[in-house]
């Protein structure tokens, strides 16, 4: 922390960091934006989103049956901007249809629309009949996968999703303590998407498919809630340590409401399931910030956060998970997730501090997502936008 500190920003790059002072006197006649009760920190990363789910009792409804597609990427576009209302400038949408989360993305570059950068995985690879599988993913045996593979590589995604174990939002799939490809598979999968020079994500809720996730080397597990069958929730030691030494992130994908899952399997088990993210931080396993928007709301990422505290997470670790733990696991840590120089302009500044309290965060009153402004609903820049000399 640097106490009244301040950040420099030409075009879309943080160029200075360091005492206000200092900063000023050495770039005369800079316009500055002054927030003296604020905390400026790096703009949030949420790991995990499907800007094409809706957040509705029946999230997956108009991706099975889309419609009119413009009308479809604009739902995508608002919810884009949603998260940027909450300080995201960064997120991984994992799993969409016909392209439609790469033209968001690529709209939000151009700078035609507002939103947080985006990393999109396209259609996500699942068996005929698996989880999501009108996504249009589907690929049976090794060949298939690998096609999938370079298929999605082609339609210029940004990492490759795989559904490992089945899910609870596809009727008739498998469950979501069962496997839907074997290692071998996976092991296929991994080094096609490699050799393209993709990361992979593994939709894993079983024991199973996370063991065969680690032996083909993903570079993020989604959820990894170590089912060992239907509501049988055993995490497992050995695979903890085999996860740190893969160096493979864990991405829970869970929402801020996890006393409204206490109120389906109760409170204890729906502790020690969601708590799961504290027992593999405490086991070394780098765990970053992700809540599966879409199905929960898009605006939920600072109450979502607010649960890592009911776990035992210090704010200091929560807001690493959500910042450069993130950045790095998902592969844009060489630029952003931190306030340096030569890095993005991903800034968010919150009323308050939160490494005291991190409600703070639910307080955003500016966000710059590679340095452009964005004003969250109802936010007042106070004393901001002033020009002033270096030495007033």
């Amino acid at each position: 922390m640097i106490a009244g500190g301040a950040v420099i920003v030409t075009g879309g790059r943080i160029t200075a960091v360091g005492s206000r002072d200092g900063l000023l006197r050495d770039a005369p006649g800079t316009t500055e934006l002054s927030f003296p009760d604020a905390t400026l920190l790096p703009g949030l990363i949420n790991a995990h989103v499907h800007l094409g789910f809706d957040a509705s009792d029946k999230p997956t409804l108009r991706f099975q049956d889309p419609g009119d597609p413009a009308a479809l990427a604009l739902m995508m576009a608002g919810h884009a901007r949603q998260l940027l209302d909450v300080g995201v400038t960064t997120a991984r949408d994992l799993g969409d249809r016909d392209g439609l989360a790469a033209r968001v993305r690529d709209a939000i570059a151009a700078g035609s629309i507002p939103g947080p950068r985006l990393l999109v995985a396209g259609a996500p690879i699942t068996p005929s009949g698996g989880h999501c599988w009108y996504l249009g993913g589907v690929a049976d045996g090794e060949a298939q996968i690998r096609q999938r593979v370079r298929e999605n590589a082609a339609a210029g995604v940004d990492l490759i999703k795989v559904m490992a174990s089945g899910g609870q939002t596809t009727p008739g799939g498998a469950g979501m303590s069962e496997s839907q490809y074997s290692t071998r598979e996976l092991v296929a999968l991994v080094e096609e998407a490699h050799g393209l020079g993709l990361p992979v994500a593994a939709h894993a809720h079983g024991i199973a498919s996370i063991d065969s996730a680690i032996a083909a080397g993903v570079d993020t597990i989604e959820h990894c809630t170590f089912l060992a069958g239907p509501g049988r929730f055993e995490p497992s030691d050995e695979l903890a340590a085999r996860i740190v030494a893969k160096d493979i992130a864990v991405c829970p994908g869970s929402s801020g409401n996890w006393r409204a899952l206490g109120r389906k399997i109760g409170d204890d088990r729906a502790y020690a399931m969601v708590g799961r993210t504290k027992w593999l931080a405490d086991r070394g396993v780098r765990v970053i910030a992700g809540t599966d928007a879409g199905l929960s709301a898009f605006n939920d990422f600072p109450m979502a956060l607010r649960r890592y505290l009911d776990f035992g997470f210090r704010p200091e670790q929560v807001i690493a998970a959500a910042t450069v733990e993130a950045a790095a696991a998902t592969g844009v840590g060489h630029v952003t997730g931190r306030l340096a120089e030569g890095f993005d302009a991903d800034i968010l500044v919150v009323d308050g501090d939160p490494r005291t309290d991190l409600t703070a965060l639910a307080s955003p009153v500016l966000v710059l997502a590679q340095g452009r402004t964005h004003l969250p609903p109802e936010s007042v820049m106070r004393g901001a936008g002033r020009s002033r000399p270096a030495h007033s």
